[in-house]
């Protein structure tokens, strides 16, 4: 029996997928909504669901949960790791989900690994950060904690880029910028499972926004050698086992620029038709026996 946490049940993409998947297989799956879950200090109910000892299950499929409060954040993930800690099986691992959704965590970690990551900076201070953009002269901005390029916006001057620094700042948030990498509006996202890249697409975007959500086409791609290596070592520099990893062929190379613990993959299937669901759950169920 494998269990699905998700943000408000069989919602989406990527669960519905997942859970046809384990139907052909005979397989049991239980959607947990994240609201829905109780945890205790306790022997005996550590963490439950409906009367469902969550450790009775074989393993858990993470796939994402929308913003919240701080509490809401830290309860969540705390779930996962007294989940893990207590020997239960969870994918993506609770420490690689927090190391890929903080955006300035995961390009140190990239950089510190010697792979090729744009240079970014992040600051509370909205003078500070216009020191900084004075130094690079565009970029992008983006949340900190976000996904699907919602809340992505670009500076190219100082008026946008003080605008911008200032909004932040006022909301009592950070400001994380990226430098523009010229990209000829599309990036490549590649999907590993494990020590392999299943599946690779160009996204091909009318402006430099790349995403799929934000508009890009998708279009089956084949990755060179090198493209995959670096992909894959991407993923397992994060931890993850399995990921969305983010690549733009730039006029000095390819350089990532994110890596998704829980990547969807509709854009993909759409373009390569490859079963992922199917090659994710194998692969789950596979190490869930080891």
């Amino acid at each position: 029996m494998i269990g699905i946490l998700t943000e408000g049940g069989e919602k989406g993409f990527a669960v519905p997928q997942l859970v046809e998947a384990a139907e052909r297989r005979n397989i049991k799956i239980v959607l947990i909504p994240m609201r829905k879950l109780i945890l205790g200090v306790s022997a005996n109910f550590p963490a439950t669901f409906e009367n469902i000892n969550l450790l009775d299950l074989d393993a858990l499929i993470f796939r994402g949960f929308n913003l919240g409060s701080l509490e809401q954040v830290i309860l969540r993930m705390d779930a996962l790791h007294r989940l893990e800690r207590l020997g239960m099986k969870v994918y993506n691992p609770p420490s690689a989900i927090e190391k890929a959704s903080d955006k300035f965590y995961a390009s140190a970690l990239l950089e510190e690994a010697g792979l090729p990551t744009p240079r970014c900076f992040v600051t509370e201070d909205a003078f500070e950060a216009l020191k900084v953009f004075k130094e690079i002269g565009d970029v992008v901005v983006k949340p900190l904690f976000g996904s699907q390029g919602k809340g992505i916006t670009r500076a190219t001057d100082i008026e946008t880029a003080s605008r911008i620094f200032n909004n932040l700042a006022f909301s009592n948030l950070v400001i994380y910028m990226q430098e523009f990498v010229p990209h000829g509006n599309r990036d490549i996202r590649a999907f590993t499972i494990g020590e392999e890249v299943v599946a690779a697409m160009y996204r091909v975007s009318d402006s430099w926004k790349t995403n799929v959500y934000q508009g890009a086409k998708p279009v089956a791609c084949k990755l060179e050698a090198e493209l995959e290596e670096l992909s894959i070592k991407a993923a397992k520099v994060l931890g993850c086992e399995y990921a969305g990893v983010d690549i733009l062929e730039s006029p000095n190379g390819p350089t990532i620029i994110e890596v998704n613990s829980s990547a969807t993959w509709k854009g993909l299937y759409q373009a390569t038709k490859i079963p992922i669901a199917d090659l994710l759950l194998d692969y789950i169920l596979k190490k869930a026996k080891q």
